[in-house]
């Protein structure tokens, strides 16, 4: 097992280096010390790297070099609270805003040249605290958390690009208006980019597709990249008019463009990833490493030196080979705040590029027994608390106890059935019912916590909050009702099954109650899904007849062929008939049947 410096040892060493030959021999140091070994499996991801750097370490040495460290993090999802993070590990409270500013300060002490980046998802799926108010307390935490730059991600679309672009500017939400009105929300202080999102009219980008630094004379690129996926995952509404192009593509045809401003370093933001063999809490493994990262990385010019990713929500710290058979840096920094990833490029001022097995990169968990809270970030919670409050604390309902996703942790595996999302399912069937829907679907994504009978404040035990509703269910999407034949629903069951490629290789569906199936699926080692088999399909303890028309409920999202659900989105429009707000469905469920109890998770008989 590689063994990493721990962050107090780090801290210590870093306080002591310099530009130039100094930091040239940490780097090298640090570099040998941490290069992970080959698999006994037989992978290569980390092979060879030890080999490459005996190679050619004489001839960096005597090279002048400047060293860039960059500090990055991803999937922060507006989570300004140390609570409700997630565990890394053995460690039980990590994350939240004030403790992450907390260890970004701690990694930049001593630094000459220091950067903050970020790949996506920093706002949107957001709890209530910043979602509540379209995630400006988020991006003012983001401010003062010293960000310089970011990558756009999925979520960063869920309002729409024009609310993406009110993010970035500033001004005043168009509906609900000024929080502040003496002090009117800002902007962000740092740059978004997302080169591979084009308006179809114009061929331009709504933001900038890179960002170039100069550091000691050296100029260094961040280019911006948004999953291609992205239109499969958020509203369709907010993105019209707009294509999401390939990202392997669209970051090869800039390396010439910057090449010709005089840039040789350059580093990758990429809201796509993959994961790992090992528990989250191994944040520095890269064992198995699959999914979606593998073949953009194996794509991507070698030009490119490092890729910052994310969207997986999964710590690793991989060297990867690139095209041209040189390791290349590939890391992600879990979610939430709970870590920080510390790279540190060695820029070489010979030929202005990175010496890239001279560079190296760790993963640290934010631990929030190590550090204090930090007192700007403490304000800035203080500042949103009494609109919170004051939205947030009114009772909706009771549950007799938690009500989780799929997976341990919960949350961890959207491919299982879950109490959260047949829930969800059941109080959308029952405020469409109306409508005379029969049957509801749910995306799995769509829930972004779990509702726990433990009270979170002063609202008692089994009492579930407006607050902890909006973080439950954030999107505030519109129910709709619509006629789907037996087989078209046979269809959207086979599609839980992802294409090839898919960060998530399989979506189960939150159903309602009176719904069931057996399920049967199979996924590879590549982290695809390749069968699945939906058999004994029945409504009410009736067969589903393929050729009958059922009249079934989904949100906006789905019914529009959201997560590649495509045969949603091929029911006609002109058919629907909208069923309200998915949070006002759920609010209204929970204080029609309190006290409810988690419903079960035998609907779907799930052999694999």
């Amino acid at each position: 097992m590689t063994v990493f410096p721990s962050s107090a040892e780090r801290r210590r060493v870093v306080r002591r280096a310099t530009a130039g030959v100094g930091a040239l021999a940490l780097g090298l140091t640090l570099a040998a010390a941490t290069a992970p070994a080959a698999s006994a499996h037989g992978d290569d991801h980390n092979g060879g790297y030890s080999q490459y750097l005996k190679k050619h370490m004489r001839s960096w040495w005597h090279a002048r070099t400047v060293d860039l460290q960059l500090l990055a993090f991803n999937d922060y999802h507006g989570h300004l609270e140390a609570s409700g993070n997630g565990a890394v590990g053995d460690i039980a409270d990590a994350g939240g805003a004030e403790y992450l500013a907390s260890e970004l300060a701690a990694l930049r002490e001593g630094q000459r040249n220091t950067l903050t980046v970020a790949a996506g998802d920093l706002i949107g799926g957001s709890p209530a605290l910043s979602g509540l108010f379209h995630d400006e307390p988020s991006v003012e935490s983001l401010n003062a958390l010293g960000l310089d730059v970011s990558s756009v991600g999925n979520h960063e679309f869920d309002e729409g690009v024009t609310e993406l672009l009110r993010m970035q500017d500033g001004g005043c939400h168009p509906v609900d208006g000024c929080y502040f009105p003496d002090a009117p929300y800002a902007g962000a202080d740092f740059q978004w980019l997302s080169a591979n999102v084009v308006e179809e009219s114009t061929g331009k980008t709504p933001l900038p597709p890179y960002w170039i630094k100069k550091v000691n004379g050296i100029k260094v690129a961040f280019i911006g990249m948004t999953l291609e996926a992205t239109d499969t995952l958020v509203a369709a509404a907010g993105i019209q008019g707009y294509d999401f192009k390939d990202e392997v593509a669209t970051a090869n045809a800039l390396v010439p463009k910057l090449k010709r401003q005089g840039v040789n370093a350059i580093v990758v933001l990429l809201h796509e990833g993959g994961s790992q063999t090992p528990a989250p809490g191994e944040v520095n493994a890269c064992e198995g490493i699959s999914g979606p990262i593998v073949d953009i990385n194996a794509g991507l010019s070698p030009a490119i030196d490092a890729v910052i990713t994310g969207h997986t929500h999964l710590p690793y710290n991989c060297t990867l080979t690139d095209p041209a058979g040189k390791p290349r840096m590939v890391t992600s920094a879990y979610s939430y705040g709970r870590v920080v990833t510390e790279m540190h490029l060695v820029l070489s001022q010979r030929t202005k590029d990175v010496v890239r097995p001279a560079s190296w990169a760790v993963n640290h968990v934010v631990d929030q027994g190590q550090l204090s809270p930090d007192p700007a970030q403490t304000a800035i919670i203080d500042k949103w608390t009494p609109l919170y409050e004051a939205a947030g604390d009114t009772p909706v309902g009771t549950i007799t106890a938690d009500i989780t996703r799929a997976g341990d942790p919960p949350g961890s595996d959207r491919g299982l059935e879950s109490a959260a999302g047949n829930l969800v399912a059941d109080a959308q069937l029952w405020a469409t019912s109306q409508n005379g829907a029969q049957i509801a679907f749910m995306n799995p994504g769509g829930v972004r916590s779990d509702l726990t009978y433990a009270a979170s404040g002063s609202e008692g035990d089994g009492v579930v909050t407006y607050g902890e509703a909006f973080t439950f269910q954030p999107f505030g999407n519109t129910l709709l009702t619509f006629p789907m034949t037996g087989q078209q629903i046979l269809d959207v069951l086979d599609e839980q099954c992802q294409p090839a490629g898919s960060s998530r290789p399989f979506l189960h569906l939150g159903v309602s109650e009176g719904f069931t199936y057996t399920l049967d699926r199979t996924i590879d080692a590549a982290g695809d899904c390749t069968s699945v088999a939906v058999t004994d399909v029945q409504l009410n303890g009736v067969p589903l007849d393929p050729g009958a028309t059922y009249l079934v409920t989904a949100n906006n999202f789905l019914a529009d062929g959201g997560d590649n659900f495509t045969t949603f989105g091929t029911v006609d429009p002109g058919s629907r008939l909208d069923g309200g707000n998915d949070l006002l469905a759920l609010s209204n469920y929970l204080g029609t049947y309190s006290p409810v109890a988690p419903p079960s998770t035998d609907r779907v008989n799930e052999l694999f």
